[in-house]
């Protein structure tokens, strides 16, 4: 495995490459939904490429910037058990030369606004931006993003088609602990007991699809009740949504293809999650 820090070094090595590539973006602090995309990457291609880059772009504040786990030489070790060819792990100077402010950046309109968006102003032009910049960095066939972050995978497939950009976006299904608490970096700033509450999000959408199955297409009263089931449990909930899952519009009544998002905040940690419902 090769570990490179800078843009010529990157497209140096990708070039020796000798057959398809497929890029797996990350920030770091790798878990097995990580490695589970690493893993898929290699099904799919030849060589595997790893970015690791804390970014500070899509971070709304400052304080979450600074908190954000940093475990490089943990992850290096990870992703040489799992047979990754090439690492990239630039520095903010490498990824934005001179000043951030002034740098271009790429906005998806209208769905980068809603749920995860209103909540975390700009998170998503920082998310396009960098995967943008990744993705004419690397120039791989396919990417590979986990369908935990539903909005921004829908964000960067609009991106990619818009842009006419030559590269196939994958997404994959969650990665749970035994307790379907989606597996997530953030999941660090839990302590025990917020750790036990945590789990409520994950209930609460199964909740909601079990009730979507069995026909109830009140999609306001469901919820509701899931926002009020989050709260009775100690989260502070955010948003819970029912979506089409196409583009998250408003579904129909008869709508067939949905995904329930949610998100709420256990301490300081505010955790997302959702749930593809196929009626």
């Amino acid at each position: 495995m090769k570990q490179v820090k800078n843009v010529a070094q990157l497209r140096e090595a990708v070039a020796g490459l000798s057959a398809q590539v497929a890029l797996v973006p990350t920030m770091g602090n790798l878990h097995q939904g990580h490695l589970t995309l690493v893993r898929r990457a290699r099904e799919i291609a030849r060589h595997v490429v790893v970015s690791i880059f804390v970014n500070p772009l899509q971070f709304d504040k400052e304080q979450d910037l600074q908190a954000y786990p940093r475990t490089e030489e943990q992850d290096l070790e990870l992703l040489r058990a799992e047979g990754v060819d090439l690492v990239f792990t630039p520095s903010s100077e490498t990824i934005y030369p001179g000043s951030m402010q002034s740098q271009t950046r790429v906005e998806v309109p209208a769905i980068s606004h809603i749920f995860c968006g209103a909540s975390r102003p700009g998170h998503f032009v920082g998310v396009t931006t960098i995967v943008c910049k990744l993705l004419n960095m690397v120039q791989p066939q396919s990417a590979v993003f986990g369908k935990k972050d539903f909005q921004q995978l829908l964000i960067i497939r609009k991106m990619v088609q818009d842009l006419a950009m030559p590269v196939k976006i994958l997404g994959v299904d969650t990665v749970r602990e035994a307790d379907g608490l989606a597996m997530s970096s953030r999941n660090n700033y839990l302590d025990s007991r917020q750790r036990q509450i945590a789990p409520a999000l994950y209930s609460a959408l199964q909740a909601v699809a079990d009730s979507l199955r069995q026909g109830d297409r009140r999609y306001s009263t469901l919820e509701q009740n899931a926002i009020e089931l989050m709260a009775r449990a100690g989260m502070k909930p955010d948003y819970f949504a029912i979506r089409r899952a196409a583009d998250l519009g408003e579904p129909e009544e008869n709508e067939r293809n949905l995904v329930i998002l949610g998100a709420a905040y256990v301490g300081m940690a505010r955790l997302i999650d959702n749930l593809e419902v196929d009626l």
